[in-house]
């Protein structure tokens, strides 16, 4: 192991704390970059600046002010097609969502509320092929997200808490906009009709919602039923796992609350 004198070692914390690159101070020294890395850490600790020393407030442990219908249409996200990841007890814990770069607007809405969710903790985008990951690290994730387990939703018992029930309950739109959102679409079908002996094409749009969960389905049926919207089950292949709303009215009203994807 190479030994580097507390001579070099505070010369180049000086240039650090005087906001030079770290690549910088590693090139004039010709230090490696994860010693000179290491080093600022350490310094900005012991100054009480490190960045693990700020602990954001948590609705649930602080009362913070929580953005309900915020937190509705992202809950609506996570329970689609979002997920929270440990990977060990000294990780912070980080909130997924997979959105796919056909629908850049989705991941604005995303983005935006994780930030409003968790106005003091890192929110990112990760690049994967076909999508983004959007994130958002945070200690308190399991305390607004308390359907987190091990093992995939539809193999666990997916139930709202109380208060969980009551947003979403003050905030259906948002909720049913982030199921949506996650795994759901909107589409237009076609069908014919004789009209006076000559056969006639009419389309019509619809609203699908597909997952696996007999408990998400559930939450998103119960929700529909709440806010008057005519659904039923689609079986494809045996499986119900698909929500369908079709009823002029009723898809009227996911229009004006819901809309496409984009």
């Amino acid at each position: 192991m190479i030994y580097h004198g507390t001579e070099v070692r505070q010369q180049a914390l000086t240039l650090l704390r005087d906001g030079v690159k770290n690549a910088d101070v590693a090139r004039r020294f010709k230090l490696p970059l994860g010693t000179v890395s290491y080093w600022k850490h350490l310094d900005r600790a012991k100054r009480g600046e490190c960045p693990g020393k700020h602990d954001p407030k948590c609705p649930r442990c602080d009362n913070r002010e929580l953005d309900e219908p915020a937190y509705s249409y992202l809950l609506g996200l996570y329970l689609g097609d979002g997920h929270i990841s440990q990977y060990s007890e000294h990780r912070v814990p980080n909130l997924m969502v997979t959105c796919a770069e056909s629908w850049p607007g989705l991941m604005d809405d995303c983005e935006r509320a994780m930030r409003v969710v968790f106005p003091d903790n890192s929110v990112c985008r990760v690049r994967k092929s076909g999508c983004r990951n959007v994130k958002v690290y945070s200690k308190h994730l399991l305390c607004l997200f308390p359907q987190h387990g091990p093992g995939r939703k539809h193999e666990r018992p997916i139930v709202l808490e109380p208060w969980q029930q009551e947003i979403v309950g003050a905030h259906p739109w948002e909720f049913v906009r982030g199921l949506i959102h996650s795994d759901g679409c909107r589409i237009t079908n076609w069908t014919t009709r004789m009209v006076g002996g000559e056969r006639k094409r009419y389309e019509y749009p619809r609203y699908f919602f597909t997952n696996v969960s007999d408990d998400i389905r559930r939450l998103y049926t119960d929700t529909l039923d709440a806010l008057g919207i005519r659904w039923t089950h689609c079986t494809r292949g045996g499986n119900p796992y698909n929500i369908s709303v079709a009823q002029k009215a009723s898809v009227a009203l996911m229009d004006a609350h819901v809309g496409p994807k984009y």
